[in-house]
């Protein structure tokens, strides 16, 4: 648990001892959930903010009409609640759910700002993760702009090798998992894949995909 922590969103750059000290000044709870346990609710009060130790956890957006978009999948060492927590409504903006036995460790949204006056590192993690959220989020956003499968799996595709410096770009668990996050069935994304592969854009050898054409890639877009 210890190298996860050191690891972690919450925790990175702290040595070990540092990180004893914060655990033994600051309140917090070791809480399990079974596979599909809901962990935080939508829309409810944002009071906790956890730390994944083990297993993956899915954010989940449901709306009225009753489809349902997974918003991320984030594992052990992620951090889950704390832009909701500290956010003007604090609430949770999308229902948090276990995808296998998950082990958190939990603070309140009041213990974790009286730690972080205190500890200007932990602040700095804190707000690098929100912010890398939020960039993340803007890039679902343009995602979900592309209306066609091939724009869609194009931009996933050059915005993966960019953040990554690799044309060799991993699909993200499975081709069934990666169509559930762009809101396409997998036989259509499957589909146009072999396609831009016999026009020779890429090679889609699951779980990679190489791309060898940026530029036919970025066409798309228009």
């Amino acid at each position: 648990m210890d190298e996860i922590l050191k690891q972690s969103a919450l925790f990175r750059g702290m040595s070990a001892e540092a990180l004893r000290e914060v655990l033994e000044q600051t309140p917090h709870l070791i809480q399990r959930y079974e596979k599909g346990e809901i962990i935080f609710q939508l829309m409810e009060p944002a009071t906790r903010i956890g730390v994944i130790l083990e297993g993956r956890v899915e954010a989940q957006k449901t709306f009225p009409n009753g489809s349902q978009v997974n918003v991320s999948v984030r594992g052990p060492g992620a951090l889950i609640g704390p832009a909701a927590a500290f956010s003007r409504s604090r609430r949770y903006p999308c229902g948090m759910v276990a995808l296998e036995p998950v082990k958190l460790m939990v603070f309140q949204r009041e213990d974790l700002l009286r730690l972080m006056q205190k500890n200007l590192l932990i602040l700095e993690n804190l707000t690098t993760d929100i912010a890398s959220a939020t960039y993340m989020l803007q890039q679902r956003l343009e995602l979900f702009s592309y209306s066609g499968i091939a724009q869609k799996a194009a931009f996933w595709l050059l915005t993966q090798a960019r953040q990554n410096g690799t044309n060799q770009v991993q699909i993200p668990e499975s081709v069934s998992k990666w169509a559930l996050r762009m809101n396409v069935s997998r036989p259509s994304l499957h589909r146009e894949l072999k396609r831009l592969e016999a026009r020779g854009v890429l090679r889609y050898a699951p779980p990679v995909i190489e791309i060898l054409d940026s530029d036919a890639l970025q066409e798309l877009l228009g």
